[in-house]
């Protein structure tokens, strides 16, 4: 098994960090305090083609692998932006899959190019309030109608809703009551963010302020025929292509994060002198940020393991969520140590790090918590009796 990189992935890389230099902490810090979308940043990345990164060449993508998404958003956030740089782009690597896979060529051909282009943003609405990550009890409803459908209903923490044109909605066409399977009468569809019927309420919260979060209330939306996804009632099976890639992207996102911690509080530690001598030289600094390494290390090889997997079409559910987990963890491991390893200026926002520590919670809670994997893992790998 070759774990060497290829000249391909170090050149993606490389041009990746040389946009994301452009980006200072001020820059970073500026969109923060005024929850502004990085609009500057989303634009240089559109424009030097990485929003296609794993979009189909014949439409304007490069048609690469989630492997080379995954390097490239692990630059991403290793280089300064965190979370916030991260969750601009997210969206564009794993939520359109749906499409890629099972939309027509004509709504391909209409819907790919401006995302890729930049021309168009996309949310993603599946989550509820009162379903949660039980995602088979949604119910947000599609009425069948003359030429399409009309949705009532409630999502929640869909991002980018503020910003976006285009909404990646699931709903039920069939009440989970009358369905023959739970997962069964969940339709999926790709339609106009239509803000005469949809209501988009920016959610207040702890960090990643500069990409938004909402609660989004959807009142009576026509959605035409020629705007559903594959086949009504296939939904939850469609959005389930997406939801590999997404832990893996997610989990190297956060070891991105976590490594730019780790390089914020080595330099702190070289620099800070204290009774004549800087503080990296004390064992009770040095050890625990070398811990700190070795769990960035384990976390980074094991999300590229489930890209490969997944890449090769080969089964990566364990892999991919074992990597989401074990990153989430280092992230917040990480950032945390960083902070104490700056002391009192760690609590000041010159430093970034108390950004950083903000936003390395969010991948321990998000898009699935760990106890959902580790169930999982016990289900799926270990044999043991499904506990809920």
């Amino acid at each position: 098994m070759n774990f060497t990189l290829t000249p391909l992935h170090h050149e993606i890389d490389a041009s990746v960090r040389r946009i994301c230099a452009d980006f200072s902490d001020d820059y970073w810090t500026e969109c923060e305090e005024n929850a502004r979308f990085p609009e500057e940043f989303y634009a240089a990345m559109a424009s030097s083609g990485w929003l296609g990164i794993t979009m189909p060449e014949e439409l304007g993508g490069a048609g690469l692998g989630v492997t080379e998404a995954a390097i490239m958003m692990h630059a991403v956030t290793a280089s300064g932006g965190g979370y916030s740089a991260a969750s601009a782009l997210h969206i564009n690597l794993f939520g359109p899959h749906s499409i890629v896979v099972h939309g027509t060529e004509q709504q391909k051909a209409e819907w790919l190019p401006p995302l890729i282009r930049g021309e168009q943003k996309a949310c993603f609405g599946v989550t509820e309030p009162d379903a949660g990550l039980d995602t088979t009890s949604i119910t947000t409803f599609a009425n069948r109608v003359q030429g399409g459908y009309r949705v009532k209903g409630r999502k929640m923490w869909t991002s980018t809703g503020q910003v976006a044109d285009k909404i990646l909605l699931l709903t039920r066409t069939t009440s989970k009551l009358d369905s023959s399977r739970p997962t069964e009468g969940m339709t999926l569809f790709y339609t106009d963010l239509d803000r005469t019927k949809i209501e988009v309420r920016r959610i207040k919260k702890m960090g990643r302020n500069a990409v938004d979060s909402n609660a989004v209330f959807i009142d009576d939306l026509f959605i035409p025929d020629a705007h559903r996804i594959g086949e009504e009632g296939k939904g939850f099976n469609y959005i389930l292509d997406s939801l590999n890639p997404e832990r893996v992207l997610v989990g190297i996102e956060s070891i991105g994060l976590a490594r730019d911690a780790l390089r914020r509080a080595a330099d702190y530690a070289r620099e800070r002198v204290v009774f004549g001598r800087p503080i990296g030289q004390n064992q009770g600094i040095q050890h625990p940020l070398a811990e700190c390494w070795t769990q960035i290390e384990a976390a980074y090889w094991m999300c590229l393991r489930a890209a490969c997997l997944y890449d090769q079409g080969e089964s990566c559910g364990a892999e991919a969520n074992a990597a989401k987990f074990l990153s989430a963890r280092a992230a917040f491991d990480t950032a945390t140590r960083a902070v104490l390893t700056h002391g009192g200026m760690g609590y000041a926002r010159e430093y970034q790090v108390e950004r950083l520590f903000r936003e390395s919670i969010l991948p321990r809670i998000a898009p699935v918590t760990e106890q959902m994997i580790l169930s999982f893992i016990a289900e799926r790998v270990l044999d043991l009796p499904k506990s809920y």
